[in-house]
């Protein structure tokens, strides 16, 4: 089976109604750039460094996800989300995906596609093309999502749509050869 024959699928936030965006930045690698080996699953699954800036005033408290449309599924792979952080915290230290211990106040992560409610890190299949690795943070009107810890990320992402006020991403790539 030839994986590089199936349709390459869009962008996460293309296919989400418009919002304002504001910019995701990360000190461990560039939008565009190659992920980096502590991101993958087989160098340790340690969460990238994240910072944001630009967002409405108005916002109560933010979701962060990774999202790997790349995956040969029809609904793709979900690496990570953390729900209700709030409006004061404007960036993640790398390694922050370990545990709701690195966490400040009511945020927490949600189990992603691995069972893991940790960031689980890149792992595309061998031989198939570049995964992007999307981390979107969206900007809410809400303090809290008002989900408990066994939703799951889509149901998350459904409800922070209705609450979404802005959004930004930052996407690095990763090829297993």
């Amino acid at each position: 089976m030839d994986l590089n024959k199936r349709p390459l699928a869009p962008h996460p936030d293309e296919v989400l109604p418009p919002v304002p965006l504001f910019s995701v930045t990360s000190s461990t690698g560039e939008d565009g750039s190659a992920m980096k080996e502590p991101q993958t699953a087989a160098g340790g699954s340690v969460s990238p460094q994240l910072s944001w800036s630009g967002f409405p005033e108005e916002t109560r408290s933010f979701m962060v996800t990774c999202f790997d449309p790349d995956a040969p599924t029809p609904a793709g792979f979900w690496h990570w989300c953390i729900i209700d952080l709030p409006a004061d915290q404007t960036s993640l230290p790398e390694g922050a995906g370990t545990s709701d211990l690195e966490l400040d106040g009511a945020a927490f992560h949600l189990k992603g596609d691995s069972g893991q409610a940790a960031y689980y890190g890149a792992a595309p299949p061998k031989g198939d093309r570049p995964h992007r690795y999307v981390f979107t943070v969206h900007a809410l009107d809400t303090d809290t999502l008002n989900l408990d810890d066994d939703a799951s990320i889509t149901v998350a992402s459904f409800t922070a749509l209705f609450h979404t006020i802005a959004r930004g991403s930052l996407t690095l790539e990763f090829q297993q050869t």
